[in-house]
């Protein structure tokens, strides 16, 4: 029987859904991965992850190369079929802590929310950002003085050097070059 502990006395009431567990592999328990984050190197052997906002799993084994992962305490393929299309999930903290991010790189909720700004005037906030193909974006939705004014309700703009003239984190604030006129062509 797979151990799953119930609670987690520093958990963040927000979890970044980092993976899904697949079909059953073999006659060991062992379960395809499939990973929806930048980061696989979080996933090793004794890791926990949430799989619901109270319970946990802790990893038993893992081979990347194959997409495979073990539970502890998962040892044949019909406790594994009970775990077939979790989501598994960590919290903001842990991945700060877990990831080394190198300079001028960020996590994707410290970006969330951050104003947008172009020659000091206000674009937007960015909602969310989306990988589309092989890039990303931020989702921005648009100033309700810009939206008054007959433009779109939200926008894309490409989160790529070209576009980025700065990011502030630490204040929200990220300054474009370029994001008007893509929210014009909108």
């Amino acid at each position: 029987m797979a151990r799953v502990t119930v609670s987690m006395s520093n958990q963040s009431d927000k979890l970044l859904h980092i993976a899904t567990i697949g079909k059953t592999v073999g006659l060991n328990g062992d379960m395809k991965l499939h990973i929806k984050s930048d980061f696989p190197e979080q996933f090793v052997k004794g890791a926990k992850f949430f799989i619901s906002k109270k319970r946990t799993i802790e990893l038993s084994h893992v081979d990347l190369e194959r997409s495979l992962i073990g539970i502890v305490g998962v040892n044949n393929p019909e406790d594994a079929k009970r775990f077939t299309n979790e989501k598994i999930y960590t919290t903001y903290e842990d991945t700060r802590k877990n990831i080394d991010l190198e300079d001028g790189q960020y996590f994707y909720f410290d970006i969330e929310d951050c104003k947008v700004y172009e020659d000091g005037q206000l674009l937007g906030v960015v909602d969310e950002v989306e990988r589309i193909g092989a890039t990303d974006y931020l989702e921005i939705i648009t100033d309700t003085s810009l939206v008054e004014q007959g433009l779109a309700k939200s926008f894309l703009i490409p989160y790529q050097d070209h576009f980025l003239v700065s990011v502030d984190i630490e204040k929200k604030i990220i300054e474009v070059s370029g994001g008007l006129d893509i929210l014009k062509a909108s």
